[in-house]
């Protein structure tokens, strides 16, 4: 969910294939015949914003998925109005969850913090500025897990409630050996889980790892590990005290991918655990 640094594998990259754009020289890396990409929420700017040529029977879900962003980013980085897709249309798609503003007269980094509800740290981190950086008219500012608002009478949603999320029964495990929940569904259909520092963290089912931060303040995060997963949900634990895997590996379920901790925005010992296009069972 950053604004993460993109991973390339030009070796891996199909070049002659149309549904991946190479920008700025660069190439996402491209798998088998649903294609799939990962980013991390690295500091930086140095992830790289991408074309994608839409194909048959592609999705919104189904891209997202295969870049490892929201939904959302892309429906807002197209300025779309809805979630209908035609082949072979082009979609702008960002290195990270979030949101692609263009500076006008006027802006700073405070007030574009503050208009899509993200945080400075994050912003500031992703681009490689400081506070007291110039911006210029038509810069480009990435703002990791920003969101844009709409009207009631927008079409398009910024998030969906928990209750129209598909249940999965019984596809995830819980991440931690016992402890309790100390917070309900909260942010990004999350919840708190309480045990002692250091408890092991395990994938709640089998995925591909897409975001491992070690150390930072990333949103609130703090370290964090995202997984993504077959049913095209994704799965993220913060708070992490230890991160023991690796952006592209692949996890069992119960596996450990870290330990529990107190790192980003966490007043005491607990693991942050959202499900993300899924109703969270915990």
């Amino acid at each position: 969910m950053a604004l993460l640094e993109g991973h390339f594998n030009p070796s891996s990259f199909n070049i002659e294939s149309p549904h991946l754009a190479i920008v700025d020289g660069s190439a996402l890396s491209y798998e088998g015949d649903q294609g799939e990409a990962f980013a991390d929420a690295g500091k930086s700017g140095g992830g790289q914003i991408s074309v994608y040529i839409v194909r048959k029977g592609d999705s919104l879900p189904i891209i997202a998925k295969m870049f490892g962003v929201s939904t959302n980013t892309i429906v807002w980085a197209n300025d779309l109005r809805g979630t209908k897709i035609v082949e072979g249309q082009e979609l702008v798609i960002l290195p990270i969850s979030g949101v692609r503003h263009t500076v006008k007269k006027g802006d700073t980094l405070k007030s574009i913090a503050s208009k899509y509800k993200a945080d400075m740290e994050d912003i500031l981190a992703f681009n490689d500025v400081t506070l007291d950086s110039k911006l210029s008219i038509g810069d480009i500012i990435i703002v990791p897990d920003g969101e844009i608002t709409y009207s009631s009478g927008s079409s398009t949603s910024v998030r969906p409630s928990s209750s129209s999320l598909p249940a999965y029964s019984g596809y995830y495990m819980r991440p931690i050996s016992g402890g309790r929940k100390s917070q309900g569904i909260h942010g990004h259909n999350g919840v708190d889980l309480v045990a002692p520092l250091g408890s092991p963290v395990y994938a709640a089912a089998d995925g591909k790892v897409i975001v491992a931060r070690i150390g930072g303040y990333n949103g609130g995060y703090g370290s964090y590990v995202v997984v993504s997963h077959g049913n095209g949900t994704q799965t993220l634990y913060a708070h992490l005290s230890s991160v023991s895997v690796a952006v592209g590996q692949s996890v069992d379920q119960g596996q450990v991918i870290g330990g529990l901790g107190n790192s980003g925005k966490s007043t005491g010992a607990h693991l942050h655990f959202e499900v993300r296009g899924a109703k969270n069972p915990f």
